[in-house]
């Protein structure tokens, strides 16, 4: 996206104090309250986002061994003439957390408090009050039983209770960069990378895909075979629309089985989230391409603003998952593909720029889906993910907003992704606003490294593209 600074400036009017004092924790002067209701003593409030890219949300959390239904439950600020009605037939499974966005029926102000009641509308069950804005969350730590405080926004998953333990340490490459483009040649808004041996599949915001290959030297230029000279222009199934396309990635079958892309919106429409995945058949010749599936999360996520959405995609094989022991969030179980209907061979894990999660899903060959994990990458916004075979990593990229900040995540031996490593960005490399990533495979190693690129959305100094290295 293009407007990182205006995100950065709301970011920095958030401030945060925290103050622990006597048995009763308070947080500046942020109070929970216990629960009045011992019929519902274990749904509690779980965290509260009062401003930021998602404003006016509140969760909750079942701490109990039941599932809970919260039909009719009654969400209310300070203020009693207000009113959120949890819809019917909504519940809650035990260890579950369900997140309401409240924003058309109240807002949360910098000094006010949320309150959770039964259907009776008089019976309170939880609440809990706070006199500054959310940093970027009010959460509680444990889940369901601590005491709040500012945390990493988690809305619709654990709240990110504790840090990784991880200093942030020197780039595990040269610290050198150079641009891997001709100057000007492909603009601004220059997105999600993923390199295919001699291929490098490039989503551009404006509806783009490109084709690269190596120009002769150590940089990447237009395919100008098959109609991919200018790019190729994507649409919607049917060839309505522009989708806001931010993210590339292949699955184990190669653009041959599809090129998938992570879109946020429809651009004609671009004040409404679209947070979609979406697979082109890039076989032919034609310069417009329609999508032949699409996959719209949107109802299946916590709402976010329009340009805030889904800006990162990578695949990852059920091979690789089932060998580490990945646990399926879905079922509570370990992952097992054959409980799913006819799929892709693997696990499609998606990055939500607006409030730095991470999400899984199985994408079915039939346009449904299930999500089986939802994790927190610990950083203010995620740009790209890229799965790193070689390795068996994750890297979880932020922009300018993160000061250019990698993660890797691998999955820990409770079977869910966990950070290993933070890295800042190479000393050679400028805070650009870098929105793309890719890793080259491991036939590309020489002499203990190998080249990674990345693009600049920004296209600073015109250049979208920029060439550096990391350890193999």
């Amino acid at each position: 996206m293009t407007d990182s600074r205006a995100r950065r400036w709301r970011r920095s009017l958030r401030l945060f104090l925290v103050a622990v004092a006597g048995p009763t924790l308070a947080v500046g002067a942020l109070t929970a309250s216990p629960a009045h209701a011992a019929a519902a003593d274990d749904i509690r409030i779980n965290e509260v986002v009062t401003t930021g890219s998602v404003n006016d949300s509140v969760e909750l959390y079942n701490k109990g061994t039941a599932t809970v239904d919260l039909s009719g439950w009654i969400l209310k600020d300070d203020n009693n003439s207000s009113k959120y009605a949890i819809a019917s037939g909504t519940t809650l499974a035990p260890g579950g957390f369900v997140a309401f966005d409240v924003h058309n029926a109240f807002g949360l102000g910098s000094s006010d408090q949320a309150r959770l009641y039964l259907a009776d509308g008089t019976t309170l069950v939880d609440s809990f009050s706070w006199t500054s804005h959310s940093d970027p969350s009010w959460s509680r730590c444990p889940d369901g039983t601590g005491s709040f405080g500012s945390a990493a926004l988690t809305l619709g998953a654990a709240n990110d209770c504790d840090s990784s333990g991880l200093s942030a340490t020197a780039w595990p490459g040269g610290s050198s960069v150079a641009t891997a483009d001709t100057k000007n040649a492909f603009g601004s808004d220059m997105s999600g990378l993923y390199q295919e041996g001699s291929v490098l599949w490039a989503a551009q915001n404006s509806g783009k895909l490109w084709r690269l290959v190596p120009d002769g030297t150590t940089a990447w230029k237009a395919d100008t075979g098959n109609g991919w000279t200018s790019g190729k222009t994507l649409k919607f199934p049917g060839g309505s629309g522009t989708p806001d396309d931010e993210g590339v990635t292949l699955t184990g079958s190669g653009s041959s089985g599809g090129v998938y892309v992570a879109s946020e919106r429809n651009a004609d429409s671009s004040g409404t989230s679209r947070l979609s995945v979406l697979k082109y058949d890039v076989s032919g010749t034609a310069t417009t391409i329609s999508a032949s599936t699409e996959w719209n999360l949107t109802s299946d996520l916590p709402s976010v603003g329009s340009n805030l959405g889904l800006e990162a995609i990578t695949w990852v094989p059920d091979a690789t998952l089932t060998a580490a022991g990945f646990k399926d969030a879905a079922t509570g179980a370990a992952y097992n593909p054959g409980g799913y209907a006819s799929h892709t061979g693997g696990v499609f894990f998606v990055g939500v720029e607006g409030t730095g999660m991470i999400y899984g899903y199985v994408l079915k060959d039939d346009g449904t889906y299930t999500r089986v994990a939802s994790v927190s990458s610990g950083m203010d916004g995620v740009m790209e993910l890229q799965w790193e075979p070689q390795a068996s990593r994750l890297w979880v990229v932020c922009d300018d907003t993160c000061s250019g900040q990698h993660r890797t995540m691998a999955i820990n031996s409770s079977g869910v992704l966990a950070a290993t490593a933070i890295h800042n960005r190479p000393t050679g490399m400028s805070n650009y606003n870098n929105e793309g990533f890719a890793v080259s495979g491991s036939d590309a190693c020489s002499s203990g490294t190998k080249p990674v690129w990345w693009s600049d959305d920004s296209n600073d100094s015109g250049h979208a593209l920029r060439r550096g290295t990391i350890t193999c």
